[in-house]
C-alpha cells in the first residue's frame, strides 16, 4: 500500500511537471500567431495574450489529463455494476475549487489593468467623466517626449488624415517611427472603430466626441487600418494604408505632399454605390449614400 501511494505521488508530480512545461511551450507559440509587433504597445498586448494562452492551456491539459488518468486507472472492472462509495461531499474540496477560479479572475483582471495603464491610452473613460489620478506612461516613450499630432476623421466610408504641422490631408496614415503619436479621433456620422492589427490597438470613435489616442510606432513598414465597427453597407471598404517610416522620410513625405494641390481621392464605397445606382434593375437593400470622396493633398 505504501509503495502504491508513493507511485501515485510520483505520477501526480510527473503529470504536473509535464502539463506545466507543455503549457509554457504553448504560451510561447502564441507570439507566432500574431502579426509583427509594429508599435511599442504590441509587446505588452502579446505578453498578455501569451499569459492567457498559457493559463488556458494549463487548465485544459490539467482537466484532460485528470480525466484520462481516471478513465485508464480507476474505471470499474468488466461486469461490475455495483454502486460506488457513498460520498456526500467534501467541504474542503469545494472551497478549494471555488477559491481557485476566483483568484484566477482577479489575477487576470489585475494584469490586464496593469497593461492598460502602461499603454497610456485614453479610452472611453474620458467620455463618462471618470478621473484616473495615476499618470499613464507609454511602454517605451516617456510622456515628455515630443508628440506628433494628427487629426483623424472617420466617415461613411472613408478615412481622412489631417497633419496640422503642414496643413495637409491624406487618405494614407503616415507615421514617424520611434516617436510618440497622438491621434485626435472624430466621427462625422456614426460609430466607427480605429483598428490596426499590427499595432494591437483598437479604439471606438463616437460621434460628437473628440478622443485622443496615443501610441508609439517602432517598426517601419506598411500596415492596414480597418473599421472594426459595422458602420453600414460599405463598411468593409473602409480601409487605409498605414505607413511607418523613419522621421527623415516622414518629413520628406510631408514636404512633398505640401506641394501637391488637393484632388479627389479614389473611394471604393462611392464607386460601388454609383455603379449600383446606375443599374436599370435595382437589387439589394436600400443604403445610405456614401459621403463624397475626400479632397486630399496625398490620395495614396
Amino acid at each position: 500500500m505504501k509503495i502504491q501511494k508513493i507511485l501515485n505521488i510520483l505520477t501526480l508530480l510527473t503529470g504536473a511537471i509535464a502539463v506545466t512545461v507543455t503549457s509554457l511551450w504553448i504560451g510561447k507559440q502564441a507570439y507566432f500567431w500574431l502579426p509583427p509587433q509594429a508599435a511599442a504597445e504590441s509587446q505588452l498586448i502579446d505578453d498578455l495574450i501569451s499569459f492567457l494562452v498559457t493559463l488556458g492551456a494549463f487548465i485544459f491539459l490539467g482537466v484532460t489529463s485528470t480525466l484520462m488518468y481516471s478513465v485508464i486507472f480507476h474505471r470499474a472492472v468488466k461486469d461490475d455494476f455495483t454502486d460506488g462509495p457513498p460520498i456526500h461531499g467534501n467541504i474542503t474540496l469545494e472551497v478549494v475549487w471555488t477559491a481557485i477560479p476566483i483568484l484566477l479572475v482577479f489575477w487576470i483582471a489585475g494584469y490586464s489593468y496593469q497593461v492598460y495603464e502602461q499603454m497610456g491610452i485614453q479610452g472611453p473613460s474620458e467620455l463618462v467623466h471618470l478621473h484616473n489620478p495615476l499618470a499613464m506612461e507609454s511602454a517605451y516613450a516617456a510622456p515628455k517626449e515630443p508628440v506628433e499630432k494628427i487629426d483623424v476623421l472617420a466617415k461613411q466610408w472613408a478615412w481622412v488624415f489631417h497633419y496640422p504641422e503642414r496643413d495637409i490631408t491624406s487618405t494614407e496614415l503616415h507615421l514617424p517611427s520611434d516617436r510618440r503619436v497622438r491621434l485626435a479621433l472624430r466621427s462625422q456620422d456614426v460609430l466607427h472603430g480605429f483598428y490596426i492589427p499590427a499595432f494591437r490597438l483598437k479604439q471606438d470613435i463616437i460621434p460628437n466626441h473628440a478622443i485622443d489616442f496615443e501610441f508609439t510606432p517602432i517598426r517601419p513598414g506598411q500596415y492596414r487600418l480597418t473599421d472594426s465597427q459595422y458602420s453600414g453597407t460599405y463598411f468593409a471598404t473602409m480601409q487605409a494604408n498605414v505607413v511607418v517610416e523613419s522621421p527623415e522620410d516622414y518629413q520628406q513625405w510631408l514636404a512633398q505632399a505640401a506641394t501637391q494641390k488637393p484632388s479627389l481621392a479614389n473611394n471604393q464605397a462611392a464607386s460601388e454605390y454609383a455603379q449600383t445606382s446606375n443599374q436599370s434593375v435595382q437589387t439589394g437593400w436600400v443604403t445610405v449614400p456614401p459621403a463624397a470622396p475626400p479632397l486630399v493633398n496625398s490620395p495614396g
